[in-house]
């Protein structure tokens, strides 16, 4: 089998941060040409493509809208336009909080809502719709907190309120990534509320480490995708990737945080050279 591969980023990086280095060369392996494009590049034919993956579409936040009708328009995207405007909404935490899976504790707050009673000790405030952890905030009950939520909410956010898990400070968070459904590796992500922004404004540059992450981390990941297929009624085979951040809780079970679906970081560069390989071949199953 042969084709055609266009990965989809954004005009500040139109070939992402580089994690994918080796992706293209274990494509060509299989028979695939791939090329980068920013997704709203109107001179590129995504339809054309034999599958669009999306990679690196850091500025969909601000232009929700615009980026979803541009996945109806790409038969050959993966993940699907269907994933994609499920999963650019962070409301789907409390989807899989209600279908029984272990997240961290959420609450929505509208923007159309005033602030609710502030939860004892420190607390996360971000939107619902955001990436690259913009506009995400660590605090405590005050003015401060009252002041972030009034500005998410003018800008139209739904709010997501969750209190702040401390096993960040000393483990940070576990990325356990999957590539069409199967497992393939794992990354940790050292505490990122606080730092700063790259250089392109769209992403909050992170610490990442290989990790092997313990069984009952493993399990809530498969939790999670079992659960989200369900909900959006596919198969996980469907997925050609998913990343699934998961948290230690008070009690040390893990608690998951964020299942990414649209244009995570892999992790290429924190583990093993055949992580490419395997999400070349993945690739092919999708086409399959």
């Amino acid at each position: 089998m042969s084709g055609s591969a266009i990965f989809a980023a954004c005009s500040a990086l139109p070939e992402g941060d580089g994690d994918e280095h080796a992706v293209p060369e274990a494509l060509a392996d299989l028979g695939f040409k791939t090329r980068w494009a920013a997704w709203d590049d109107t001179t590129v034919d995504f339809a054309a493509a034999d599958i669009v993956v999306l990679r690196a579409t850091w500025d969909y936040a601000e232009r929700r809208d615009e980026f979803l009708s541009w996945t109806e328009t790409v038969p050959t995207l993966s993940n699907s336009a269907e994933v994609a405007r499920w999963n650019t909404d962070k409301s789907y935490l409390a989807e899989l909080g209600d279908a029984g899976v272990a997240i961290v504790p959420t609450t929505l707050i509208a923007p159309d809502e005033k602030a609710p009673r502030w939860p004892k000790g420190e607390f996360v405030l971000k939107p619902a719709i955001g990436a690259g952890s913009r506009g995400a905030g660590r605090f405590t009950a005050g003015d401060a907190a009252a002041a972030h939520l009034s500005g998410l909410q003018a800008d139209g956010n739904t709010v997501l309120l969750q209190p702040y898990q401390s096993s960040v400070d000393s483990a940070g968070e576990i990325a356990l990534v999957y590539f069409g459904g199967v497992y393939s590796h794992a990354f940790s992500k050292a505490a990122m509320l606080g730092r700063e922004l790259d250089e392109s404004g769209l992403y909050v540059t992170e610490k990442l480490a290989p990790v092997q992450p313990a069984a009952g981390f493993r399990a809530l990941a498969e939790d999670a995708l079992d659960a989200t297929a369900a909900l959006l009624g596919i198969l996980r085979a469907e997925l050609l990737y998913a990343r699934v951040d998961l948290v230690a809780g008070p009690d040390g079970r893990p608690l998951l945080l964020e299942l990414e679906l649209v244009e995570p970081s892999l992790g290429f560069r924190q583990t093993d050279a055949a992580a490419a390989w395997r999400f070349a071949s993945a690739v092919r199953q999708q086409l399959a």
